[in-house]
């Protein structure tokens, strides 16, 4: 029996079934080991010894790990196939360490779609393992882990703010740097002046293009010198005709997907990242498991030759031979492109055809993938387009015209084609009448919040990680409530201005865009194996520490505010703090006094049978009240017996059984007298009526 090893177990049945019989394809659920915490600052890294790793099984994967040995013992070859990324080598190495497999002769698959063609063709042609790759991951991950401790560490203990880390921190940077500019933006005037006319039955309107050398309307005296110039007539003084090409766009990369798929139909990343997952794992069409999309994660817009030539071929036969356009390519510094853009795995397989089988979220991102990647073959859209020219007492007016003279890759997508405005026929020292003139002042308004697809946007412009990181960065500053997302928006909160503050103050290298743009492309060198790790991590760390040492020696604390109390151990002021449960009330001397006060109870009158403490009133989630002991957490006794009246009426009756006192209890819609002693004594009797 032959092994093949994949990451997500939605894959293991397609690939299984497209192998055959003679394999056992397993999966690892994501990685399978990571970096201890053991070692100076818990970074699970040797820093006196070239930076060696220490690495553990990750505990929830134990099972997983066992279960792919015992098939490692019984397999007769093996193959990794992990994903195609710099994540999938690191897990396929971390493989060949856990089963104790040669990595110079190991079988690594590559593919980047889950169809029967691609997998074949994997398999005729295994490579080995890319220990550039690897070795880029690992320093990627030790960097990270080493600020991610230190910077979190740090502004837990002064800010309060709960992590920090080299993608995340330049983030924020950046969206608390717009938030500010958004603060501080000053509004000023400006005038719109327009004119319009009917021109063979058909109201025209022509915005002002210039009057002399005047051309923006932002001062309110040139405005009214303008508006005094009019007159009731406006003359034709120019007719330009032109035609305009409108090219369609290249295929999706996993940023440009994200960014489409919220500007069309508002998805977050996080959850386009998780529909084009299921969409590249497959879904199951007419009883057959299919993959639909290449790998979702690639910051190219390459297309394969296989499929330029079938997507020609169907251009061709389904619209004509005028539609076939020439292939696009946008060279992206820095991008892997040996990849492919996202497109889908088969021409035939249009939205339409797979409806009835998915989701309407997974039709709609199919949908858009499906027509960017065809679409981007296609031949332009061609337009006619008139300019017009109108003069008006000396004052400039402007008017343009646009029809479609072909369609283009619009033929596509109907709804990418714009709404039309033609122009009558119009000549030179044609004139018609001025039925009106419109004149409007503005106040210029501040730049939009951010979106989620203007941060991706940023992240990738900037080179900020990397197309798998995009949407798991602002999951966590979501998650962190450094952000918040108010109807589309995302928008920094005190919090986070904080913390971007406090890390930009005392750590301002390494959470600056440059710093994190220049590690990416650090990390791409060693990859390609033009630097070594060693020399990556020796000057990272240098330079790092150094600052950290800095930051320690001046950096600020918050002050806690004080309740107004003091500490009834040692005098000094009770103030408010913050822990991951919550805010409580304690001692502004901690460590030297560690008082915290409790929080004030009201008493039952009764003991706990387990201690001998007093029983307390507490509030459960759903805001009842319930009886407990007040030595919680050191003794759990807790009554659910029964329903808990704040206070108990006194009957003035005494227990015939313990000589206790006879109080009224309810317990559900009953009604009665029980003892006080409770639970030592059971003694129970009904209320009779006086």
């Amino acid at each position: 029996m032959k092994l093949v090893i994949v990451e997500s177990p939605n894959k293991c049945h397609t690939i299984s079934r497209y192998l055959g019989q003679g394999y056992e394809v397993l999966a690892t659920v994501g990685h399978v080991r990571d970096l201890s915490t053991s070692g100076k600052g818990g970074f699970g890294v040797d820093l006196k010894n070239d930076f060696k790793p220490s690495y553990v099984v990750v505990s929830n994967k134990r099972k997983v790990v066992s279960e792919l040995k015992e098939a490692a013992r019984k397999a007769s070859d093996i193959y990794l196939a992990t994903d195609p990324d710099r994540e999938g080598e690191a897990i396929a190495w971390h493989l060949t360490q856990i089963l104790d497999l040669p990595v110079e002769t190991t079988k690594r698959l590559e593919f980047h779609e889950i169809t029967r063609v691609s997998i074949s063709e994997a398999m005729k042609n295994p490579r080995t393992i890319d220990m550039n790759l690897v070795n880029s991951q690992e320093t990627r991950r030790i960097i990270d882990r080493i600020i991610g401790f230190k910077l979190s560490n740090i502004i837990q203990k002064t800010i309060k703010s709960r992590s920090a880390g080299r993608v995340q921190s330049a983030t924020l940077k950046l969206i608390t740097e717009h938030d500010e500019e958004i603060a501080n933006f000053v509004p000023t005037p400006y005038w719109t002046i327009n004119i319009e006319l009917i021109i063979n039955k058909r109201k025209i309107t022509a915005n002002f293009d210039y009057f002399g050398d005047i051309k923006k309307l932002d001062d309110e005296e040139n405005v009214n010198k303008i508006l005094s110039s009019l007159s009731d007539k406006a003359k034709v003084i120019s007719v330009k005709k032109s035609h305009k090409l409108i090219e369609s766009k290249p295929a999706f990369t996993t940023s440009t997907l994200q960014q489409e798929a919220y500007n069309v139909y508002h998805f977050s990343t996080s959850k386009t990242s998780r529909l084009a997952q299921e969409l590249y794992e497959g879904v199951q069409i007419k009883g057959e498991h299919t993959g639909l999309i290449t790998y979702i994660r690639t910051d190219s817009t390459y297309l394969s030759d296989t499929f330029v030539a079938r997507a020609e071929a169907f251009i061709e036969e389904k619209f004509g031979k005028e539609y076939c356009g020439k292939r696009k390519v946008v060279k992206v510094a820095g991008a892997q492109n040996a990849h492919e853009a996202i497109r889908p795995t088969s021409n035939h397989t249009t939205p339409e055809s797979i409806r009835p089988y998915v989701s309407p979220d997974l039709y709609k991102l199919y949908k858009l993938i499906y027509e960017r990647a065809v679409g981007s073959l296609m031949a332009p859209k061609k337009e006619a387009v008139q300019t017009v020219l109108f003069d008006c007492g000396g004052v400039v007016f402007k008017c343009e015209g646009h029809s479609t003279i072909f369609d283009g890759y619009t033929r596509l997508n109907k709804s990418e084609t714009s709404e039309e405005f033609s122009l009558p026929i119009l000549n030179e020292g044609d004139e018609f009448d001025v039925s009106k003139v419109n004149n409007e002042k503005k106040m210029t308004e501040p730049p939009a919040y951010y979106t989620e697809a203007r941060i991706v946007k940023l992240m990738e412009e900037k080179k900020i990680g990397r197309p798998s990181t995009y949407a798991s960065t602002i999951s966590t500053l979501l998650k962190r409530k450094y952000v918040e997302s108010v109807k589309g928006s995302i928008i920094s909160t005190d919090v986070g201005k904080r913390t971007a503050y406090v890390l930009n103050k005392y750590f301002p290298n390494f959470v600056d865009v440059k710093y994190t743009a220049q590690m990416e492309n650090e990390l791409d060198k060693i990859q390609e194996g033009e630097i070594s790790r060693l020399k990556t991590l020796t000057e990272f760390y240098k330079k790092f520490m150094k600052e950290v040492d800095d930051a320690y020696k001046i950096m600020y604390t918050d002050e806690d505010e004080e309740v107004g109390r003091n500490c009834p151990i040692c005098g000094a002021p009770l103030v408010k703090k913050k822990s991951r449960y919550g805010e409580f009330v304690g001692c502004s001397n901690y460590p030297d006094c560690n008082y915290r006060e409790k929080e004030e109870l009201e008493l039952t009158g009764e003991r706990c049978p387990k201690c001998g403490r007093p029983l307390v009133y507490r509030i459960n989630k759903k805001h009842k009240k319930f009886i407990a002991c007040s030595g919680y957490p050191k003794c759990d006794y807790v009554r659910n017996d029964e329903e808990v009246k704040v206070e108990h009426k006194h009957s003035g009756l005494v227990c015939p059984e313990c000589g206790g006192e006879l109080v009224e209890r309810r317990h559900g819609k009953k009604t009665f007298l029980g003892c006080s002693n409770y639970p030592k004594c059971h003694h129970i009797e009904p209320i009779r009526k006086k």
